[in-house]
């Protein structure tokens, strides 16, 4: 039996967890991998090395190529150099990104209409595209007029050999509430903290906020000003740490939280992390969120951007029990299901063998 042999490439950091997971789904088809993505720090260079690296590997006799999370600006020079098949997973949208969510351009501007031609572009070349959700999927079919069969859904999933289910390392007894996030528009991170003010009365509940980013500064200035006393930031937790930290909380935050468009879209990657260790998760009520979840089955529905509605989940979870325990235990039966790395590898093979 010939095995399959691809040669992988991507745009974004090797060690992004999309990246990882979707390489990891990848390896458990037990595909002969060619892995020419590089570690360099600075998109420029990695553009550079990814693509001497890309030719000189070429030749070996490869089946497809796979294009990795953000390798848009690699696509038509592959595309000009081989004539395998390229399955794409841009997960984002740089138009999206850089004009609606982080509002770094205007729509109308060079630098948008070259974000959106890329995005076009990139994946008219490929012969398959992948996304996270059928939601993202009907964004970028109707945004960029490409037909839906040419796409296939890989959730993000999370990897099952870090996070998995722990008991907590705690000795106090407050309720804690976890949440972690780069702090991008997209997160809604304002709504968080807001939610917390309201719930301040609550003695025994507490929040732990981890990560900084884009809007840290205005959400600590906001969080200051409305006097939010319950919640403890911290700036940075290694990787390696990350799993004791949601261990030890009581429920947490899966997101997204703001009225973003984008938002309402996608599962957020830490979502995913959260269900794997069998933590009860509250997340926005969004297209995205219930392709894979059920309002009180193995999740909680919170309204976006609206703190009241967060705070209200919250305070119901907290006060009852059974239905914390019913949604991690449900939750966690989901990503055994549906979004392991063996998960993620049944639906790379259907890809891969509908390229054949």
């Amino acid at each position: 039996m010939m095995i399959m042999k691809l040669l992988y490439v991507c745009g974004k950091e090797r060690s992004y967890i999309r990246n990882v997971l979707i390489l990891k789904g990848l390896q458990n088809c037990s595909y002969n991998i060619i892995d020419c993505s590089d570690t360099s720090k600075t998109y420029l260079a990695r553009f550079i090395k990814t693509g001497y690296k890309f030719l000189a590997a070429k030749k070996e006799g490869i089946n497809f190529v796979f294009v990795g999370c953000l390798g848009h600006h690699l696509v038509p020079m592959i595309k000009k150099t081989t004539a395998k098949p390229i399955i794409f997973d841009p997960f984002v949208s740089t138009y999206d990104t850089m004009c609606l969510d982080r509002k770094k351009f205007k729509s109308d501007s060079p630098a948008g209409k070259f974000f959106y031609w890329l995005d076009k572009y990139s994946c008219e070349q490929a012969g398959r595209i992948l996304l996270d959700t059928d939601a993202h999927i009907d964004y970028f079919s109707s945004t960029f007029g490409l037909p839906k069969n040419r796409f296939h859904r890989v959730f993000v999933g999370a990897d099952e050999s870090v996070f998995f289910p722990r008991k907590a390392e705690r000795e106090d007894r407050r309720f804690r509430i976890f949440y972690y996030s780069s702090f991008l528009p997209l997160h809604g991170m304002a709504y968080v903290v807001q939610a917390a003010r309201k719930l301040q009365n609550d003695k025994e509940i507490e929040f732990l906020v981890v990560g900084k980013g884009q809007e840290h500064k205005k959400v600590r200035n906001l969080a200051q000003r409305i006097g939010d006393e319950n919640v403890r930031f911290i700036d940075w937790v290694p990787y390696e740490n990350l799993p004791r930290e949601i261990a030890n909380a009581d429920i947490c935050l899966g997101g997204h939280f703001s009225d973003i468009e984008k938002a309402k879209r996608v599962i957020a990657g830490k979502t995913f992390q959260f269900i794997a260790m069998k933590k009860p998760v509250i997340v926005g009520d969004c297209p995205g969120n219930r392709e894979l979840f059920t309002n009180r089955e193995n999740a909680l529905f919170a309204k976006m951007a609206d703190a009241d509605s967060l705070a209200a989940a919250i305070l119901e979870l907290k006060n009852d029990e059974p239905l914390r325990t019913k949604i991690a235990e449900e939750g966690y039966k989901t990503f055994i299901e549906k979004c392991t790395t063996d998960a993620i590898g049944r639906e790379l093979k259907r890809v891969v063998e509908g390229l054949k």
